[in-house]
């Protein structure tokens, strides 16, 4: 008899523990990690390439490629992403191309800045200090 007794209580708590844990999720209180993927690439790198670098010279500034064309040795490709849960915070590409194991050109978003630029920049952040 006591079965009896909790059977509806047993229709109605399942239904809701099975709701509470579709939900549980996507709860808006839900703290979601940041995942970066990649190479970090910063200006200040890209800013102490120069072309006639050797590919040793480039992976000691800049770090080992993400990827390395199978069908192009010459083109290193470096990426990076910051997601923050379902939103994308940052996306960043560089990539370099060489010939006879020195660097000819790059591309993406990042470009070397020149050195009046840095120097002012660098005035410039001074002064504000």
């Amino acid at each position: 008899m006591s079965i009896l007794l909790h059977r509806p209580l047993v229709r109605l708590l399942l239904p809701a523990l099975f709701l509470l844990g579709i939900t549980a999720c996507s709860f808006p209180g839900v703290y979601k990690l940041d995942v970066q993927q990649g190479n970090i690439i910063t200006q200040e790198m890209v800013n102490q390439l120069k072309p006639g670098m050797t590919r040793r010279q480039v992976r000691y500034i800049m770090g080992t490629p993400l990827l390395i064309d199978s069908f192009n040795d010459d083109r290193w490709d470096y990426f990076y992403s910051l997601k923050n849960g379902e939103s994308e915070l940052a996306q960043e590409r560089l990539t370099l191309f060489f010939i006879d194991d020195q660097l000819v050109n790059m591309q993406g978003n990042f470009r070397p800045e020149q050195a009046a630029t840095r120097q002012s920049k660098a005035e410039a952040k001074t002064t504000t200090e």
